[in-house]
């Protein structure tokens, strides 16, 4: 099944989250990482970061999730603090590395999250059969992940956070092991599975085709510390084709962000 073309009626409609960031700075020790960054996203919308490497992408989005708490400034996740919306399971992060256990199967890997402190389980969280059916797995359910492909094993990751339905998706470089054509796939994957879904995503990544191809706007960010250096919208329209890459006005956005992070690398 093509999944740009996944029905939005197949899973429960996220609650939305919007996200107000005022003035945050964070630093371990002597060391500055994010510089009084103040941002507002919009709930539903699929926001990217992208910056040099080591610039700070991966702390701003922890401490958004609620991972790591901020040196100053505040992040509210519907009014609330990142720590209380984790703690009531209204953020789910898909990291770099799947993460999954190796004694557990597919399906049980899947189901990881709804499995821990099951009194925070949202009302509307999602058993993970359905989904891991989606993205093509419905036939792996009972394997492990050492049975699994790299794009497989991201697959579960994946449906390991949307089973939980939160209104946030965190993801940090999740393709970015993948070779380009498995990573393709995902991208794919991802824009037909958040489609219609209502949920707010924030993506980080050093691809800027994949940025623009999957994203609302594309944060691009400076050297450490890390500033905001553009805030671009992508018109592109929904649902993305996946021969998106060959339009006119994909190859102009792109060349805006490329534009602007070598603006922000210039000394």
């Amino acid at each position: 099944m093509d999944p740009t073309m996944l029905a939005a009626d197949s899973v429960h409609s996220a609650r939305m989250s919007r996200i107000e960031i005022r003035d945050l700075s964070k630093s371990f020790g002597d060391l500055a990482v994010l510089h009084q960054i103040s941002l507002e996203i919009e709930s539903g919308s699929f926001v990217s970061f992208i910056g040099p490497s080591g610039c700070g992408k991966t702390t701003l989005v922890r401490v958004i999730a609620g991972l790591q708490a901020a040196t100053a400034g505040e992040v509210r996740v519907d009014g609330d603090s990142p720590e209380e919306a984790r703690a009531h399971k209204r953020v789910a992060m898909v990291p770099q590395q799947p993460g999954l256990l190796p004694w557990r199967t597919v399906r049980a890997n899947a189901r990881l999250l709804l499995d821990i402190n099951r009194a925070a389980n949202p009302p509307d969280a999602a058993e993970p059969e359905a989904l891991l059916r989606e993205v093509g797995l419905g036939d792996f359910m009972d394997a492990y992940p050492h049975e699994l492909s790299g794009g497989m094993l991201q697959r579960v990751s994946l449906v390991r956070a949307l089973a939980l339905n939160a209104p946030l998706l965190v993801m940090d470089e999740p393709f970015a092991a993948l070779d380009e054509i498995t990573r393709a796939e995902m991208r794919a994957l991802l824009n037909g599975l958040v489609a219609g879904r209502g949920v707010t995503v924030l993506f980080v990544t050093h691809s800027i085709p994949e940025a623009v191809a999957l994203s609302d706007r594309v944060i691009v960010s400076s050297p450490r510390p890390t500033t905001i250096v553009a805030d671009l919208i992508v018109d592109l329209p929904r649902p993305r084709a996946r021969d998106i890459d060959d339009e006119a006005r994909f190859v102009d956005l792109c060349a805006q962000v490329r534009h602007a992070l070598h603006g922000a690398m210039r000394p």
